[in-house]
């Protein structure tokens, strides 16, 4: 793989773009079957790909055997029993066992990662919600309305919480102090009840409608 100083920087006039990899190959004059490069590796199979490119357009010269290397399929891949194969690659049979191990983890792994969101996919009465982001409700109940995660049955519960009509007093300080005294806010930890997003309404202003805060 040769190309001369004035090559070069004819491509780069040309703004013909190599890889790092394939210019370091083509400056100090490294044929691919040297690459520099893990042969297996992703950028072993780039580089291949990418030479054959340039090569079939007429921006590199090769030797005879570069030229059987980009001839062949080398650097392609195609699905062989549902696995992705590396083309006119060879490969040991234990190594051939271990890549079909691995990609049976990786399959395992997708479908556990699948069913675990399809299993936590957050719907309440066949409608998809949002969980612990609490919104201004525009059906029955309280002021707002949030949707939380009951963690021992694993069902979506909808807590409404604040009196409609009534502002939430949170640009008043002496409201807000008055308020978390009456309800105990410092010890409101229990989610799954209504207490525990009203004195906690100030942490979303966008919901609010006021600056954001807390009750104490």
């Amino acid at each position: 793989m040769k190309l001369t100083r004035t090559q070069l920087q004819n491509l780069l006039i040309e703004q013909v773009l190599f890889s790092e990899g394939l210019r370091y190959h083509v400056e100090n004059s490294i044929p691919l079957y040297d690459s520099i490069y893990r042969p297996g590796s992703k950028g072993f199979f780039s580089l291949i790909s990418e030479s054959r490119k340039m090569y079939n357009s007429g921006y590199m010269k090769v030797d005879e055997d570069e030229f059987d290397m980009l001839n062949s399929d080398l650097g392609e891949f195609a699905l062989y029993e549902g696995r992705e194969v590396a083309l006119d690659f060879p490969i040991s049979e234990a190594a051939d066992y271990e890549l079909q191990s691995l990609d049976e983890k990786k399959r395992r792994k997708k479908r556990k990662k699948k069913s675990k969101a399809k299993k936590s996919g957050s719907y309440y009465k066949g409608r998809k919600v949002k969980l612990n982001k609490p919104k201004r409700n525009s059906g029955s109940g309280g002021k707002f309305v949030v949707y939380v995660r009951n963690k021992k049955t694993g069902n979506i519960k909808r807590i409404t919480f604040g009196a409609r009509g009534m502002t939430t007093g949170l640009r008043n300080p002496a409201r807000r102090k008055s308020f978390a005294a009456r309800h105990r806010c410092e010890q409101k930890k229990d989610k799954l009840a209504p207490g525990y997003w009203a004195c906690r309404i100030g942490r979303y202003p966008a919901v609010s409608g006021a600056p954001y805060t807390t009750w104490w």
